[in-house]
């Protein structure tokens, strides 16, 4: 293989070499597509390729830049979305084949449509599990997205595809989405940063669902510069989204310098408990880097783990329930069983999993009222063989695809904004979540910043080629 051209900087180098005509974005979307073409075919990241649709933003962003009107702040950035966002012409896949026979999109999804307008110039779609339904991108229909550090593990999952694009310098940056754990698992996995912001935080108008009350929009990138940048422009209200708070735009990137104000902890307990030494080790340095005192609990995070199983099932065999009738030889069987086994839950299953809900809130926020910032590992543990049947927590072997998210589930349950922040302090990377208070996901940005400063955490090199 020919020696490959890197992109040439971060995202936001790359928008001010752009801006600044140091650089044209066809150029910088052509080494993107360069790379796809060389390396998707061993890591499979891509369900969709749109090298057509790319070259022709790119070549907007030019005419905008000679014309003299502002081409956007990320002008002419290569990124890529999960295979559930919507996008203009296309059947939005969701990793099924089920919804083949759905309708082509008549426009991008929000978020799209607001990187679009500010510069960045979409490459493809993403690779994920079926619907959102695990943790590990082995889908059965599309193939197994493999981990650019090393390719015989997983990329995590469900968003695994896009973090995997993200890590092997594929595109700049790339939007998913996080039900249980989505986001920070395939982040922990890949060595990168990912943001999960605040449930109700960013409008979902344009993506195909899978736990109406859980599924959380975000992203990933190389650097918290990059993730911040990306988080200020996708910001904002949309009336098409029922669960979208009527909030204005917070933007970060002017705070990233800021100082932490309030307390850090450590999260014990069950986040020491379902962690390898690894994970463990991981977040005791994030933590000391941030000046954490000690530690606190939450006492409730296995039931609320539990709960959140009960919901997600739940309410993805309901969604599903004709097609699963009518269809269900088309599904992945381990999906499908899932799905059937949540449909078919009694309803006091699911009025106790809302309690549960409610009381871990509670919990939460007395945490909050002590501590501005919590910390914990991402993962049980780094990157899973792919096709590996199990993982060992705690002394006992359990089964690795529904488990990887043990961590990760409890947070996302009650809507908090995370960043997870990467770690190589082993043969594989590994990621600790920045956890903050609902709607401060400034905080948990400019702790990872500080992190970045400080030679903590970094993204971790990958030799895909």
């Amino acid at each position: 293989m020919a020696e490959l051209v890197a992109l040439p900087g971060t995202a936001t180098e790359i928008a001010a070499a752009v801006r600044r005509g140091s650089v044209s974005a066809r150029s910088l979307i052509e080494i993107a597509l360069a790379r796809i073409e060389a390396l998707d075919p061993k890591l499979n990241c891509y369900t969709e390729r749109m090298a057509q649709r790319a070259l022709r933003e790119a070549d907007a962003v030019d005419a905008r830049i000679s014309a003299g009107i502002d081409p956007g702040p990320l002008a002419g950035v290569p990124f890529g979305v999960k295979d559930n966002y919507d996008v203009v012409g296309r059947v939005t896949a969701a990793g099924s084949i089920v919804n083949r026979r759905l309708p082509r999109a008549e426009r991008d999804a929000v978020l799209i449509e607001r990187l679009t307008r500010a510069g960045a110039v979409i490459t493809g779609t993403h690779n994920m599990d079926e619907y959102a339904y695990g943790f590990t991108t082995e889908n059965a229909h599309y193939g197994a997205t493999r981990n650019p550090h090393d390719p015989d593990r997983s990329a995590g999952g469900s968003s695994g595809g896009s973090a995997a694009a993200v890590a092997a310098g594929l595109c700049s940056f790339a939007l998913g989405t996080d039900t249980n754990g989505s986001i920070r698992v395939p982040s922990s996995f890949c060595g990168i940063f990912g943001l999960k912001p605040t449930f109700g935080r960013l409008p979902r108008t344009g993506t195909f669902p899978f736990v109406h009350d859980l599924d959380h929009l975000g992203h990933f990138a190389g650097n918290t510069a990059d993730l911040a940048a990306v988080y200020d422009v996708v910001q904002g209200f949309d009336q098409g989204e029922h669960a979208c708070a009527d909030l204005p735009p917070s933007p970060v990137v002017p705070r990233l310098g800021e100082a932490l104000d309030g307390e850090v902890a450590k999260l014990g307990g069950w986040f020491d408990d379902m962690a390898d030494d690894q994970g463990r080790d991981a977040a005791a340095l994030v933590a000391k880097a941030l000046g954490a005192r000690g530690r606190t609990t939450l006492p409730g995070a296995e039931r609320a783990r539990a709960a959140a199983f009960v919901l997600t099932s739940a309410s993805a065999g309901n969604l599903h329930l004709e097609t699963l009738r009518s269809r269900a030889d088309k599904f992945d069987p381990a999906t499908r069983d899932r799905m059937l086994a949540g449909a078919l839950l009694p309803a006091n299953f699911i009025l106790q999993a809302q309690r549960e809900r409610e009381a871990f809130r509670t919990e939460v926020s007395a945490a909050f009222s002590r501590h501005a910032l919590l910390i914990a590992p991402a993962t049980p543990c780094s990157a899973v063989l792919l096709g590996q049947a199990t993982i060992r927590v705690a002394g006992t072997d359990l089964p690795a695809r529904p488990n990887i998210g043990l961590l990760t589930q409890p947070l996302s349950f009650v809507g908090l904004p995370i960043v997870t922040v990467p770690i190589r302090n082993g043969p594989m990377p590994i990621g600790v979540q920045l956890i903050a208070p609902p709607w401060r996901e400034d905080l948990a940005l400019r702790a990872a910043a500080h992190l970045e400063r400080t030679g903590i955490v970094g993204p971790c090199e990958t030799n895909p080629c």
